[in-house]
Protein backbone atom coordinates (compact mmCIF):
# COMPACT_ATOMS: atom_id res chain seq x y z
CA UNK A 1 0.00 0.00 0.00
CA UNK A 2 1.25 3.45 -0.85
CA UNK A 3 1.82 5.92 1.74
CA UNK A 4 -0.79 8.34 -0.10
CA UNK A 5 -3.59 5.16 0.65
CA UNK A 6 -1.66 4.49 3.45
CA UNK A 7 -2.68 8.04 5.27
CA UNK A 8 -5.86 8.20 3.80
CA UNK A 9 -6.69 4.74 5.31
CA UNK A 10 -5.48 5.99 8.27
CA UNK A 11 -7.40 8.97 8.13
CA UNK A 12 -10.34 6.81 7.22
CA UNK A 13 -10.36 4.92 10.49
CA UNK A 14 -10.51 7.50 12.78
CA UNK A 15 -6.62 6.98 13.60
CA UNK A 16 -5.18 9.67 16.15
CA UNK A 17 -3.53 12.80 14.79
CA UNK A 18 -0.26 11.61 16.20
CA UNK A 19 -0.37 8.59 14.57
CA UNK A 20 -1.25 10.07 11.41
CA UNK A 21 1.42 12.71 11.73
CA UNK A 22 4.09 10.15 12.70
CA UNK A 23 3.05 7.73 9.56
CA UNK A 24 2.90 10.83 6.96
CA UNK A 25 4.71 9.95 3.97
CA UNK A 26 5.43 5.98 5.37
CA UNK A 27 3.94 3.08 3.31
CA UNK A 28 2.18 0.93 5.01
CA UNK A 29 4.60 -1.64 5.13
CA UNK A 30 7.67 0.77 6.16
CA UNK A 31 4.55 1.79 9.46
CA UNK A 32 4.53 -1.72 10.47
CA UNK A 33 7.92 -2.13 10.15
CA UNK A 34 9.08 0.87 12.48
CA UNK A 35 5.92 1.48 14.84
CA UNK A 36 7.22 1.30 18.52
CA UNK A 37 3.35 1.90 20.26
CA UNK A 38 2.10 -1.36 20.53
CA UNK A 39 -1.27 0.18 21.20
CA UNK A 40 -1.30 1.99 17.81
CA UNK A 41 -0.39 -1.95 16.24
CA UNK A 42 -2.90 -3.25 18.27
CA UNK A 43 -5.54 -0.37 17.34
CA UNK A 44 -4.02 -0.87 13.65
CA UNK A 45 -5.06 -4.69 13.74
CA UNK A 46 -8.24 -4.33 15.23
CA UNK A 47 -9.45 -1.81 12.61
CA UNK A 48 -8.80 -4.16 9.95
CA UNK A 49 -10.33 -6.69 10.61
CA UNK A 50 -7.73 -9.55 12.34
CA UNK A 51 -8.86 -12.82 13.85
CA UNK A 52 -10.03 -11.84 17.13
CA UNK A 53 -8.02 -14.77 18.98
CA UNK A 54 -4.86 -13.87 17.65
CA UNK A 55 -5.87 -10.13 18.67
CA UNK A 56 -6.58 -11.65 22.55
CA UNK A 57 -3.20 -13.84 21.99
CA UNK A 58 -1.40 -10.18 21.54
CA UNK A 59 -2.68 -8.57 24.08
CA UNK A 60 -1.95 -11.11 26.46
CA UNK A 61 1.72 -11.07 25.33
CA UNK A 62 2.32 -7.59 26.13
CA UNK A 63 0.04 -7.49 29.53
CA UNK A 64 2.74 -9.74 30.26
CA UNK A 65 5.95 -7.63 30.02
CA UNK A 66 3.62 -6.12 33.03
CA UNK A 67 3.38 -8.75 35.57
CA UNK A 68 7.24 -8.56 36.73
CA UNK A 69 5.72 -5.36 38.73
CA UNK A 70 3.28 -7.75 40.29
CA UNK A 71 3.85 -7.54 43.79
CA UNK A 72 4.62 -11.40 45.27
CA UNK A 73 1.76 -13.05 46.08
CA UNK A 74 -0.93 -11.11 44.19
CA UNK A 75 -2.36 -13.53 41.33
CA UNK A 76 -5.22 -12.06 39.55
CA UNK A 77 -3.20 -10.44 36.75
CA UNK A 78 -1.57 -13.62 36.11
CA UNK A 79 -5.05 -15.50 36.54
CA UNK A 80 -7.00 -12.86 33.88
CA UNK A 81 -4.20 -13.47 30.99
CA UNK A 82 -3.81 -17.14 31.57
CA UNK A 83 -7.77 -17.39 31.23
CA UNK A 84 -8.05 -15.25 28.19
CA UNK A 85 -5.29 -17.56 26.93
CA UNK A 86 -7.58 -20.91 27.88
CA UNK A 87 -10.42 -18.78 26.26
CA UNK A 88 -8.14 -19.08 22.92
CA UNK A 89 -7.41 -22.87 23.02
CA UNK A 90 -11.29 -23.80 23.85
CA UNK A 91 -10.37 -24.48 27.31
CA UNK A 92 -12.53 -21.49 28.97
CA UNK A 93 -15.84 -19.88 29.05
CA UNK A 94 -16.57 -16.52 28.50
CA UNK A 95 -18.06 -16.41 31.61
CA UNK A 96 -14.40 -17.47 33.13
CA UNK A 97 -12.85 -14.70 31.40
CA UNK A 98 -15.30 -12.43 32.58
CA UNK A 99 -14.64 -13.55 36.50
CA UNK A 100 -11.27 -13.57 36.22
CA UNK A 101 -10.95 -10.32 34.51
CA UNK A 102 -13.15 -8.56 37.33
CA UNK A 103 -10.79 -10.34 39.77
CA UNK A 104 -7.71 -8.24 38.00
CA UNK A 105 -9.76 -5.33 37.53
CA UNK A 106 -10.41 -5.50 41.71
CA UNK A 107 -6.72 -5.80 41.96
CA UNK A 108 -6.23 -2.96 39.78
CA UNK A 109 -8.80 -0.77 41.45
CA UNK A 110 -7.01 -1.49 44.96
CA UNK A 111 -3.37 -0.58 44.03
CA UNK A 112 -4.89 2.36 42.08
CA UNK A 113 -6.63 3.36 45.50
CA UNK A 114 -2.80 2.28 47.39
CA UNK A 115 -1.33 4.44 44.54
CA UNK A 116 -3.76 7.32 45.71
CA UNK A 117 -3.45 7.31 49.35
CA UNK A 118 0.59 7.26 49.07
CA UNK A 119 1.95 8.12 46.19
CA UNK A 120 3.29 4.32 45.76
CA UNK A 121 4.97 3.27 41.92
CA UNK A 122 2.65 3.53 40.11
CA UNK A 123 3.46 0.80 38.21
CA UNK A 124 1.81 -1.29 41.29
CA UNK A 125 -1.64 0.52 39.76
CA UNK A 126 -0.84 -0.41 36.43
CA UNK A 127 -0.08 -3.98 36.32
CA UNK A 128 -3.10 -5.30 37.24
CA UNK A 129 -4.97 -3.45 34.64
CA UNK A 130 -2.77 -4.53 31.71
CA UNK A 131 -4.20 -8.18 32.98
CA UNK A 132 -7.63 -7.04 33.39
CA UNK A 133 -7.78 -5.19 29.92
CA UNK A 134 -5.75 -8.87 28.61
CA UNK A 135 -9.20 -10.91 29.72
CA UNK A 136 -11.82 -8.10 29.07
CA UNK A 137 -10.52 -8.73 25.38
CA UNK A 138 -11.50 -12.44 25.41
CA UNK A 139 -14.46 -11.35 27.30
CA UNK A 140 -15.91 -8.51 25.59
CA UNK A 141 -17.55 -8.75 22.12
CA UNK A 142 -16.57 -4.94 21.19
CA UNK A 143 -13.40 -5.01 19.02
CA UNK A 144 -11.62 -2.59 20.64
CA UNK A 145 -11.26 -5.09 23.79
CA UNK A 146 -7.83 -5.97 22.28
CA UNK A 147 -6.43 -2.27 21.68
CA UNK A 148 -7.84 -2.08 25.41
CA UNK A 149 -5.66 -4.25 26.82
CA UNK A 150 -2.41 -2.97 24.63
CA UNK A 151 -3.20 0.43 25.83
CA UNK A 152 -3.40 -1.09 29.13
CA UNK A 153 -0.30 -2.78 29.18
CA UNK A 154 1.40 0.18 26.98
CA UNK A 155 0.14 2.25 30.44
CA UNK A 156 1.70 0.02 32.78
CA UNK A 157 5.06 -0.21 31.20
CA UNK A 158 4.79 3.61 30.99
CA UNK A 159 4.56 3.99 34.62
CA UNK A 160 6.95 1.45 36.24
CA UNK A 161 9.62 2.51 33.86
CA UNK A 162 9.90 5.81 34.34
CA UNK A 163 13.28 6.63 32.92
CA UNK A 164 13.21 7.53 29.29
CA UNK A 165 15.26 4.44 27.53
CA UNK A 166 13.70 2.09 29.90
CA UNK A 167 10.15 3.06 29.06
CA UNK A 168 11.13 3.04 25.12
CA UNK A 169 12.81 -0.39 25.73
CA UNK A 170 9.66 -1.82 27.06
CA UNK A 171 7.15 -0.15 24.21
CA UNK A 172 9.55 -1.83 21.62
CA UNK A 173 9.52 -4.80 22.85
CA UNK A 174 5.67 -5.07 23.11
CA UNK A 175 6.18 -4.38 19.43
CA UNK A 176 8.51 -7.21 18.75
CA UNK A 177 6.02 -9.33 20.33
CA UNK A 178 3.11 -8.34 18.04
CA UNK A 179 5.80 -8.24 15.06
CA UNK A 180 6.62 -12.07 15.72
CA UNK A 181 3.07 -12.97 15.07
CA UNK A 182 2.00 -10.70 12.60
CA UNK A 183 5.02 -10.21 10.31
CA UNK A 184 3.18 -8.13 7.58
CA UNK A 185 -0.06 -6.63 7.51
CA UNK A 186 -2.26 -5.96 4.72
CA UNK A 187 -1.23 -8.46 2.37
Amino acid sequence: MNAKYFEKQLKDLGACASARKWATSKTQSEAWQQCECADWMLWYLVKTGHDRKLLVGLACDCAETALKYVPDGESRPRVAIETARKWIRGEATIQEVRAAADAADAAASAAYAAYAAVYADYADAAYAAAAYAAAYAAADAADDAAYAAATAAYVAATAADAAYAKRKMAHKTMCNLIRAKVPEVGK
